[in-house]
């Protein structure tokens, strides 16, 4: 499964995409090696918000303060709406874990060449593993709102000959994903008040505490490419 770009780009005035946008989508780079040819898809060209949501948006003009978007492709699934109920089915738990995988950077950071944290504190790894696990489902929760806005998908003919293991054929869909800023935002927040509360009584509480507190605010940026 891809992971989901986590990416930051906004409003969507229409669910369709206009001429203009169409002209400037950015087709797939020939030069590269690939193990499958396309016989079908839901549209002629291949659509840029799959691979850069960020640059995309910024190409359309697009709202970035009201919402955040986020694109997510599957891997090859047996059929066409296998792959796309998977990609719709996945939206809370894609963006739940892009929000942990940060959260987990930002504590990182935080005890990075802090001479006073020993990394292999068993408070230090059981916070470690609080992110990479129990969050990204408390997370999950936290997610109301993200709607899809734009589906694409493929029909591949994957082929032994351009270095498939195996000839067969298989379909992969990739969603934009639309999320209110601010409903966002609160889940960040939410996510990393938990942490700390999760750290409140160890050792690194204060490092955790500087670490997200402004968490919300970071994120989006990050997203943003600010940061």
């Amino acid at each position: 499964m891809k992971i989901l770009h986590m990416i930051l780009m906004l409003s969507l005035v229409a669910c369709s995409s206009t001429k203009k946008e169409a002209e400037l989508e950015e087709r797939e780079n020939e030069e590269i090696s690939r193990d499958y040819t396309v016989s079908d898809a839901s549209g002629k060209i291949r659509p840029g918000w799959i691979e850069d949501p960020i640059l995309w948006s910024k190409e359309y003009g697009k709202d970035t303060e009201k919402y955040r978007f986020f694109s997510y492709e599957t891997e090859p699934k047996v059929g066409r709406k296998v792959a796309c109920d998977l990609a719709k089915s996945n939206v809370r738990a894609d963006i739940a874990a892009e929000i942990s995988t940060f959260i987990d950077k930002q504590l990182g950071t935080s005890i990075e060449g802090v001479s006073s944290v020993d990394e292999n504190n068993p408070d230090v790894q059981g916070l470690k593993e609080y992110t990479e696990s129990t969050l990204v489902e408390k997370t999950k929760t936290l997610i109301h709102g993200a709607s899809v806005i734009k589906t694409y998908w493929e029909k591949r003919r994957y082929q032994q000959k351009l270095g498939a293991k195996k000839d067969y054929m298989a379909y992969t869909c990739a969603v934009y994903i639309r999320m209110n800023a601010d409903t966002l935002a609160k889940a960040v927040d939410n996510a990393a008040k938990a942490v700390i509360e999760r750290a409140s009584k160890t050792t690194v509480k204060d490092n955790v505490k500087n670490a997200l507190e402004n968490a919300s605010k970071d994120f989006l940026k990050a997203a943003a490419g600010e940061i």
